[in-house]
């Protein structure tokens, strides 16, 4: 991703689509800090533009949930408390658990080659970095292209908009985070197993394990954290 200030300016798209895809991505890295109160005033100045396509902009990124409104203070940029990251596991759990159901249903041959694809160039990467992990961006190719299969818009929107946008800043923002395991891998097999089977139920349940053993790594690792947190401080 290009920082903050090397993409402003130069659009070749709408400007309000610039923006929003120029803010969204320093908000995911962490360039705009979380909690950041996002002055109207200074980013019209910065990308040299009138208060209506900012505040566009503004509005597709509340709807990305990366911005909350909050009464007397404007627009903020979301802040990733634990809790807020076991729900929106807990929404993805359900969501995509269904969509790997539809997916065996709904995807076509071609799509099936893709997840393929991806699991093949995974298992290559980690072949030759020692088994080491499976790359973010790979992972999200990998549940991107499922999402999809299962042609529901509902769900791709809820997913993939308004979900995905949150996991990726927390996986960024959080090392122990940002790379998935050799048993993710292997997860991976057995979910294009079953939707190459047309098994609804087993993709289905595939996934919804494949997503609790996630949020439950995630769960014991942030509580560690706070657990430090809170014995350096009392030391």
């Amino acid at each position: 991703m290009s920082t903050y200030s090397e993409q402003l300016g130069g659009y070749t798209g709408t400007i309000s689509s610039e923006i929003t895809e120029t803010l969204r991505d320093a908000i995911i890295t962490g360039e705009i800090s979380q909690g950041s109160k996002l002055s109207e005033t200074k980013l019209a100045k910065d990308f040299d533009v009138s208060r209506g396509p900012l505040r566009e902009a503004i509005r597709n990124l509340e709807g990305m949930n990366l911005i909350v409104h909050v009464p007397q203070q404007g627009a903020r940029v979301v802040t990733l408390s634990m809790e807020l990251i076991l729900e929106i596991y807990d929404t993805r759990e359900a969501l995509e658990s269904k969509a790997a159901s539809l997916a065996a249903a709904n995807m076509t041959s071609v799509e099936i080659d893709e997840l393929h694809r991806i699991i093949d160039a995974q298992s290559k990467h980690m072949r030759d970095n020692s088994n080491s992990y499976i790359p973010a961006e790979s992972d999200y190719d990998f549940h991107d292209t499922l999402v999809r299969g299962a042609k529901n818009k509902v769900i791709e929107s809820a997913l993939l908009r308004r979900l995905y946008p949150l996991i990726k800043m927390f996986r960024y923002q959080h090392e122990f985070a940002s790379t998935s395991t050799t048993n993710s891998l292997q997860e991976h097999r057995q979910i294009v197993y079953a939707i190459e089977q047309r098994d609804t139920e087993l993709a289905g349940v595939t996934v919804k394990r494949h997503i609790i053993r996630a949020r439950d790594r995630i769960e014991r690792r942030l509580t560690s954290i706070v657990g430090d947190k809170n014995t350096k401080r009392a030391s």
